[in-house]
C-alpha cells in the first residue's frame, strides 16, 4: 500500500476537513494523491479557493499540493486509503453521538474495495472502531476484515491554535487490525511525521491512550478548580498558592479554569459511557467532570454576590463579557464553557454583552442564539475577561475603568492582570 500510494498509482482520503482532517489532508498532498472529502459543501468551496475555513491556516499551506476537495461522497471510489476525521461529539445527556462515524462508516464501505485501508483519527471510547464502526464498512461494502481490507486507529493530537506543537512535530500513535497493517500505516504517517511513530500493539490500546491523554488533564484542571472553590471561601489567591507550591520540583502547575472545547471537556464522557457498560460506574472521572461543568453557575453565581454587595440590582446592570471562543487565539467555539457562564448569567436577569476579536457572530447566532457585538460600549457594571486572547494581554486597567461605571468589578478569569488596591476596582480571578 505505501509504495503504491508513493508511486501515486493509489490515493489516500482524508473524510472530514475540520481542524484535524484538514492539517492532515494538505501533509499528506505534499507526497501523495489526495482527496480531502467533507459534506459541508460550504466549506469546500472554501478549500477549493485555498482557505481553511476553521481559520488555523495560513493560504500558503494550500500551494502546491496534490489534493482535490469534494463534498461528492462518488469521489471516493477512487481512494485506496481513507482516513477518517469527523467530529465525535456528546448529545445533550452526555451520552457519545456516533452518528457522524457511522455515517462517515457507511459513505466509505460503499466505497471499499479489496486490499483498502480505513484509519480511524476521532477520540473515541476504546472498542468503537471494532465494534461499532468495523460492521459499517462491511455491511455496506459487502466486504471482510482480514480477507478483504484492513482497518487502524491512529488518534489526533493536534492543538489548536498551537503554532510551535503542529501535526508534523507530534509523535504519532498508529495501530492496525494485524502485523502487516501496522507496518504499513506506520510507514505512511511515517512520511510527514518527524517527531516519530509509536506503534501501539492492539487499536484497542491506541484508542485508550488517546481518551485518557484528555481525562488525565481534565482531572488535573478539575482538582484545581475544586482547590480555588475552597481558596475562595478563605480569602486565599489560588493564583499565589500555585506560584508558590510551583517551587517544588514535582508539582504540576494545572491552573483553574472553564474546561470547554471538543477534546477535554467531551472525551471523559466517551470513557464513562463505556465503563457504565461493563458496569462500572467511574468515581474520579464523574466528579473531575461534574466539578468542571458546574464552573459557569459558580462563576455566575459570584459575580451575582459582588453586584449585591455594591447594592447593585441584576435587574438593571450591564455586563460585558470578553472572549467565547473556547481557546486563545482560536475562532472555534464549539462546546465554549462561556456561552453557559452567559447563560447562567442572563438567568438573573443581567444584561450581558458579548465581544470576541476572533469568533464568527454568525457562527455564534447559530450555535448559540446569542449575539457578538463587534466591539464593548460604556458604563458596565461589571467587565469578566474570559478569553485569554493576544488583543486582551496588552490591556491595562485603566482600560477597563473607562468601560465601567464608578463602580467597577473585574472578573479576570485567565489570571492576566495585576491589580492593586489603590486601582480603585473590584477584582476577582479563579
Amino acid at each position: 500500500m505505501y509504495e503504491e500510494l508513493l508511486q501515486k498509482q493509489k490515493q489516500i482520503a482524508v473524510v472530514g476537513l475540520g481542524y484535524v482532517g484538514l492539517p492532515i489532508a494538505l501533509e499528506f498532498a505534499r507526497h501523495f494523491r489526495v482527496i480531502g472529502f467533507d459534506i459541508n459543501a460550504d466549506r469546500i468551496a472554501m478549500m477549493q479557493q485555498g482557505e481553511d475555513p476553521s481559520r488555523e491556516l495560513e493560504p500558503a499551506m494550500f500551494c502546491d499540493k496534490d489534493i482535490l476537495f469534494t463534498a461528492n461522497p462518488d469521489d471516493l471510489k477512487q481512494a485506496n486509503f481513507f482516513v477518517v476525521a469527523v467530529p465525535t461529539p456528546v448529545d445533550d445527556y452526555k451520552v457519545p453521538n456516533l452518528k457522524p462515524l457511522q455515517r462517515a462508516s457507511e459513505m466509505i464501505g460503499k466505497a471499499l474495495k479489496p486490499g483498502d485501508y480505513v484509519i480511524y483519527e476521532s477520540t473515541v471510547y476504546p472498542g468503537c472502531t471494532e465494534d461499532d464502526c468495523l460492521p459499517f464498512l462491511e455491511e455496506h461494502s459487502g466486504l471482510a476484515l482480514g480477507r478483504d481490507f484492513k482497518i487502524g486507529y491512529s488518534p489526533e493530537r493536534i492543538s489548536p491554535g498551537d503554532k510551535k506543537r503542529t501535526l508534523t512535530t507530534i509523535k504519532k500513535v498508529v495501530s492496525g487490525s494485524d502485523a502487516e497493517a501496522l507496518e504499513q500505516i506506520a510507514a505512511v504517517y511515517g512520511s510527514i511525521i518527524k517527531a516519530g511513530i509509536y506503534k501501539a500493539p492492539s487499536i484497542k490500546v491506541a484508542e485508550a491512550a488517546k481518551v485518557i491523554e484528555n481525562t488525565q488533564r481534565d482531572l488535573n484542571i478539575s482538582l484545581m478548580n475544586e482547590l480555588a472553590i475552597i481558596f475562595d471561601k478563605m480569602g486565599i489567591d489560588t493564583q499565589e498558592v500555585i506560584k508558590a507550591a510551583g517551587t517544588k520540583w514535582n508539582f504540576l502547575k494545572f491552573t483553574p479554569g472553564l474546561v470547554g472545547g471538543h477534546c477535554i471537556g467531551i472525551d471523559p464522557y466517551y470513557l464513562l459511557y463505556k465503563a457504565r457498560q461493563l458496569g462500572y460506574d467511574p468515581q474520579v472521572i464523574n466528579s473531575g467532570r461534574r466539578i468542571n461543568d458546574g464552573m459557569p453557575a459558580y462563576i455566575a453565581t459570584k459575580l451575582l454576590q459582588m453586584l449585591l454587595k455594591k447594592d447593585k440590582n441584576p435587574r438593571q446592570t450591564k455586563v460585558l463579557v470578553m472572549g467565547l471562543t473556547f481557546k486563545e487565539n482560536i475562532a472555534d467555539i464549539r462546546n465554549s464553557k462561556v456561552a453557559e457562564l452567559v447563560r447562567e448569567l442572563m438567568k438573573y436577569s443581567i444584561n450581558v454583552h458579548l465581544v470576541d476579536p476572533h469568533a464568527s457572530p454568525n457562527e455564534v447566532a447559530r450555535e448559540y442564539n446569542l449575539t457578538l457585538m463587534d466591539g464593548p460600549s460604556n458604563k458596565y457594571d461589571a467587565v469578566i475577561v474570559a478569553v485569554c486572547h493576544d488583543e486582551y494581554k496588552a490591556l491595562d486597567i485603566s482600560h477597563f475603568k473607562e468601560l465601567m461605571n464608578g463602580q467597577p468589578i473585574l472578573l479576570d478569569l485567565k489570571g492576566m492582570y495585576a491589580v492593586r488596591e489603590e486601582d480603585g476596582v473590584e477584582y476577582w480571578r479563579l
